[in-house]
């Protein structure tokens, strides 16, 4: 039977709140920063921070979760953030600004992994897909609506409001996964039984499955990158074209909206035939969209191009979870998953770093066609490297999707 009220009240949930406080304090760390007297380019750097403590945490995000069991380093990274958060409210220097924004992304990257190895654990093999997913799409649905709660609480008081609305948002989601118990003595989030054998170090997980990161890993890479690249795309070429920076915000919240339409008949076409049947669509479709963008010199073609690019993103929702799901070992899935995301944020740092470098050296365009051809490179090593189709789908979806 389908543990629905775990997967809902145990990941769902929490992970909308916590990212409604991600997205809320997301806009607003610049702006604190540039309050504290720092230059935009200090102030785009403490942005950054939160990617950045997000990859330093990733491997010992894996260590963490399978010393404490997933549910135990969920509730830990909710008390951390919600440090985290109140040391942005009341940071009086750059120093502790910092210093908090990584201890956010570091908690972040613990709830992540967190999150992503329970429901590998309580899910069955036959919803897998779906069900992270449909986990990605509650992540942007989150992201999408924390500016905008961000924002009301701002108007009328203080920048800093919004962080103190991330602090309660972290602590109402560590409150609802504290309160929803596994459902099973032995299921996911439980500690290790002390019958169970010893836990395997992150460098034996990575020196056994060497073989499996040194290929699919590639392909999670490139993945990554491409979908990292596209938030910084949209707004570097609007603000290229001399669109207002209120036109440029629609524009991205026009592609944050297509973004969310496609989650969820994603992950139904990769439980019945096959991740493959989605990833290189999706990278192919991002990777159109970036050719295109350059060639794009007012608002109606930007606009299309953007809802192209969020169509493809909305596409990909819940595929690198997915297949780290798949291929992540039962008796070491935290340890696995950890490496796995180094890859996977890796890629999502990398992007915007090759549109940044093609932007500083100066051609913008150049820096977006070359994350286009790593949305070809990216189709092709998912063709290379993941099964053509499901080895849980059955004869007649197979029959369906013309394989037999």
């Amino acid at each position: 039977m389908f543990p629905l009220r775990p997967v809902v009240l145990g990941a769902f949930v929490p992970s909308l709140v916590f990212e409604i406080g991600i997205g809320a304090m997301l806009p607003i760390v610049p702006l604190t920063a540039t309050g504290l007297d720092a230059s935009l380019a200090v102030a785009g750097f403490m942005a950054a921070l939160l990617p950045i403590g997000q990859l330093l945490a990733d491997v010992p995000a894996g260590a963490l979760s399978a010393r404490l069991g997933d549910r135990g380093a969920m509730l830990l990274a909710g008390l951390v953030a919600a440090v985290g958060f109140v040391g942005l409210a009341l940071a009086p220097n750059l120093a502790l600004l910092a210093v908090s924004v990584l201890v956010i992304g570091a908690a972040n990257a613990v709830f992540n992994l967190a999150r992503h190895a329970y429901l590998t654990e309580i899910t069955p093999p036959l919803r897998r897909a779906r069900v992270l997913s449909t986990l990605a799409g509650v992540h942007r649905i989150g992201l999408f609506i924390g500016p905008f709660a961000g924002a009301a609480v701002i108007h009328g008081a203080d920048v800093r409001a919004g962080y103190w609305l991330a602090l309660g948002t972290t602590l109402v989601a560590t409150a609802v996964i504290a309160a929803v118990r596994p459902e099973r003595a032995d299921g996911a989030g439980a500690r290790p039984r002390r019958d169970a054998p010893p836990r395997r170090s992150m460098r034996s997980v990575l020196v056994e499955h060497r073989q499996v990161f040194a290929t699919l890993g590639v392909a999670v890479l490139l993945v990554g990158a491409v979908r990292g690249a596209r938030q910084t795309v949209l707004p570097l070429w609007t603000e290229h074209l001399g669109l207002d920076p209120a036109v440029t915000s629609v524009v991205f919240g026009i592609a944050g909206a297509a973004d969310m339409l496609l989650f969820y008949p994603a992950g139904k076409v990769m439980d019945s035939f096959g991740r493959l049947w989605i990833g290189v669509p999706a990278m192919l479709t991002m990777g159109v969209a970036m050719a295109l963008l350059p060639l794009t010199t007012t608002l109606g073609p930007v606009v299309a191009v953007a809802v192209l690019l969020g169509l493809g993103n909305g596409m990909s929702s819940g595929i690198l979870m997915t297949l780290g799901a798949d291929t992540a070992p039962p008796g070491e899935r935290a340890q696995f998953l950890g490496i796995w995301r180094v890859f996977q944020d890796g890629g999502a740092a990398l992007g915007p770093l090759v549109v940044s470098g093609g932007a500083a050296i100066g051609s913008l365009a150049a820096g977006i066609w070359v994350m286009a051809g790593g949305g070809g490179l990216a189709t092709a090593a998912l063709a290379r490297w993941v099964p053509r189709w499901s080895v849980h789908a059955t004869r007649t979806t197979r029959r369906r999707a013309g394989l037999l």
